[in-house]
């Protein structure tokens, strides 16, 4: 069995180090999302999406400061390399095809993150655990929320089929990506 340190202490759950290393692939991914999203947003010098990709990103690398100052860095994902490429290309792929790609991809991804943090705050308000760890997992979940809430309202018309479908399959890869994060 491993440690994570929380505020300076050695704690041993497995439970833990497996979500909060899927917390630590997901943040490093959503930091790659918005830059990728930047990338193609420069290219096309479309500046609200500029804007957007650069404060979501400066939250979501909050997140992943945050994850990894719990997390001691021999249990952090080893993945990491996997872990942006996708998120770069999550980001990238919906930027290509403009606006509304890019907010409902951020909707889904959120909706699915919001969940994942969830089922943690509830563990750790059953368990007793830390009450600093619920306080950053329930900091990080507010913010995803808010990206959420925020993508949601920009969605400017009904999302055509084939958008819907890629939103599913960021769901179902989100999904994924948790089963093997909390792994690897």
């Amino acid at each position: 069995m491993s440690w994570f340190t929380l505020a300076g202490q050695a704690t041993k759950n497995n439970y833990l180090e497996r979500e909060l290393r899927s917390d630590h692939a997901g943040e490093t991914g959503a930091v790659f999302i918005y830059k990728g999203i930047a990338a193609i947003a420069n290219v096309k010098n479309d500046v609200q999406l500029l804007t957007l990709a650069r404060d979501h990103g400066a939250t979501e690398s909050e997140h992943l400061t945050l994850i990894e100052s719990v997390l001691s860095v021999d249990l952090q994902s080893r993945l990491l390399v996997f872990w942006r490429i996708a998120g770069w290309l999550i980001g990238a792929m919906p930027a290509m095809f403009g606006r509304n790609a890019v907010y409902a991809t951020i909707a889904a991804v959120e909706t699915f993150v919001e969940q994942h943090y969830q089922s943690q705050i509830e563990y750790l308000q059953t368990s007793g655990s830390s009450d600093g760890l619920l306080e950053l997992l329930k900091r990080c979940q507010a913010d995803e929320v808010s990206h959420q809430i925020e993508a949601r309202t920009m969605i400017s018309e009904l999302l055509p089929w084939a958008l819907r479908a890629w939103c599913a399959i960021v769901h179902w890869g989100s999904s994924s990506a948790v089963v093997v994060a909390r792994r690897f």
